[in-house]
């Protein structure tokens, strides 16, 4: 039964691959995915249906094995491959919890997930299930940012939320700058404009043109993930 207080009826979350390290140098930390699938499984309870897109940047990220010499392309899907093991992680954590949840890929790995098929996840959301949408677009040179931005809006979310370690957006890096000012609403184009990199630009245009909201909040603070989900006002709102 969903909760007629909570104003999302869908959310896609952008979960990094770095979420998932917790106190780790790199990989997962069982206590980081169990904390995160249990906020995910509350949120639920209130009748919200969640998607997410998952990184895989704690295992391998495409851009960086690309600078240390080897092909963009290869590294890029093996940055994709991250994701599906990352995917298949967070899966098996809510389904500890008993929510039920699916994989879909958007490479085809037919022994361990679904193809993406919108409509198929669309289905997997109107009954109730959590929708792991790995390998990003499937495309080498697109972020998983991107991917989150054009699933959100495939799926018809009503707000993008992007989960990072720091606490919203701030008008300057917040670790170099002590004076840094967060906003509680900032505009699309100030994003772009001002260069504040929660995003990268693709992502924000997508979200920008076609009308998707996003909040930007810190995963690492307790309960804020249930918050973000469920409409309290956490980290900052992004709007056109």
């Amino acid at each position: 039964m969903g909760d007629s207080e909570v104003p999302y009826r869908r959310v896609l979350l952008k979960l990094s691959g770095e979420a998932l390290m917790g106190e780790l140098d790199y990989g997962i930390e069982p206590g980081t995915i169990k904390r995160i699938a249990g906020e995910i499984a509350t949120a639920t309870k209130h009748g919200v249906e969640i998607a997410i897109v998952v990184g895989g940047g704690n295992i391998f990220r495409g851009a960086g094995l690309a600078g240390a010499g080897m092909d963009r392309v290869t590294g890029d899907y093996m940055g994709m491959l991250a994701t599906v093991m990352n995917a298949l992680a967070l899966q098996d954590a809510l389904e500890s919890l008993d929510v039920y949840a699916r994989v879909m890929s958007a490479l085809q790995i037919h022994d361990v997930c679904e193809d993406y098929i919108r409509r198929r996840a669309v289905r997997h959301l109107e009954k109730g299930r959590v929708v792991i949408l790995a390998a990003g677009t499937g495309n080498p040179f697109f972020t998983t940012d991107t991917a989150a931005s054009l699933r959100a809006i495939e799926i018809g979310a009503d707000i993008l939320l992007k989960a990072t370690k720091v606490d919203g957006v701030y008008d300057s890096d917040p670790v170099t700058n002590p004076g840094a000012r967060r906003y509680e609403t900032v505009s699309f184009d100030q994003l772009l404009a001002d260069k504040l990199l929660v995003m990268d630009a693709t992502a924000v245009v997508m979200c920008r043109d076609n009308e998707l909201p996003l909040r930007v909040f810190d995963l690492t603070r307790a309960n804020a993930l249930v918050q973000a989900m469920t409409g309290d006002s956490v980290g900052t709102l992004v709007t056109a």
